[in-house]
């Protein structure tokens, strides 16, 4: 049973809550036709984060969140989350115990002990490390902090929505990557229904596909190229109540699709930008997505922890 989902009020909270702590992100509108991708599309580049991911977002609201705030936090993570933990528990003179599966990208352990976070890596994936993760708090006296099924990580990821919705207010579509839901929970949380989101997400990480697919969350397997940012074996539960409210969509592509978006963006944009984050630029440019006439699309790209060498 979810917590809740939360209201508006809950993301305005904590936006004033993180405020001084992370980026009010830019966005970037494509030029008609550039590329290839069809329709009016703007970016909004959330990998700016001083993490490189937006998931700052929702671990500084959690963490801020915490009455009486405890000397240590615990968290689980396939790269993203932990080092926006980490970051975050660093600016807050806390502790960091950071559990990640063993498929995260070298790069990503190594930047987590750069922060000064203790690095416990588990065989297996994000679930393996999750379970790790809260066996280990048993013991423990820490603040857990959830990478997505949380509700004030949630209202943290919904900060992301309510800059988007000041910065492209013409906007009618919403394309978002989708690993456990995190990010489209609360951007569904703050639009509740006012504009179209489509999730995306690869064929071999299909966490919300396979939901809607079922009528309820169910256990997949997960593999492929996004598999350290998109690999939840289930949608979280706080996600799934909003995608059976807001949610329009949820597409899949292929991981060639992802690799190709991936490329776009460095080649026309400039964007360094992991496999999980390049996917709704994926379902543009492979046709999975095709926008209407006078659709205005704002696509999040929501992560930039990726060797700029395999992209360029």
């Amino acid at each position: 049973m979810i917590e809740s989902i939360p209201e508006r009020s809950d993301v305005e909270n904590a936006a004033d809550r993180i405020s001084g702590h992370i980026r009010r992100t830019p966005v970037l509108e494509l030029l008609h036709g550039v590329g290839s991708v069809p329709g009016r599309v703007t970016l909004k580049l959330d990998l700016l984060q001083p993490t490189g991911s937006f998931k700052v977002r929702g671990a500084f609201s959690r963490l801020l969140a915490a009455d009486p705030r405890p000397a240590r936090v615990v968290a689980a993570s396939g790269g993203n989350f932990g080092l926006a933990v980490a970051y975050a528990a660093a600016e807050l003179g806390m502790a960091a115990d950071i559990f990640v599966p063993e498929s995260s990208p070298p790069a990503k352990i190594e930047r987590l002990r750069d922060r000064g976070a203790s690095v416990h890596v588990i065989s297996g994936h994000y679930a393996e490390a999750l379970e790790a993760s809260e066996a280990w708090n048993q013991d423990n006296e820490a603040l857990f902090a959830h990478a997505y099924d949380q509700f004030d990580v949630v209202a943290g990821q919904g900060t992301c929505a309510m800059e988007m919705a000041a910065q492209i207010p013409t906007a009618s579509t919403v394309l978002v990557a989708v690993g456990g839901g995190g990010l489209i929970g609360g951007i569904g949380s703050w639009y509740r229904g006012d504009i179209k989101i489509v999730g995306v997400e690869t064929e071999r990480t299909p966490t919300l596909y396979s939901a809607r697919m079922a009528g309820k969350p169910v256990d997949v397997e997960v593999e492929g190229l996004a598999v350290s940012s998109l690999g939840s074996r289930r949608i979280g539960d706080i996600a799934w109540e909003v995608s059976r409210r807001w949610i329009d969509g949820s597409i899949l592509v292929s991981d060639e699709a992802t690799a190709d978006a991936q490329r776009w963006l460095w080649e026309n944009c400039r964007l360094a930008v992991e496999p999980g984050a390049a996917t709704p630029v994926a379902a543009l440019l492979s046709g999975a997505y095709e926008p209407g006439p006078d659709e205005q699309l704002a696509v999040l790209v929501c992560g930039a922890n990726v060797d700029p060498g395999t992209v360029a």
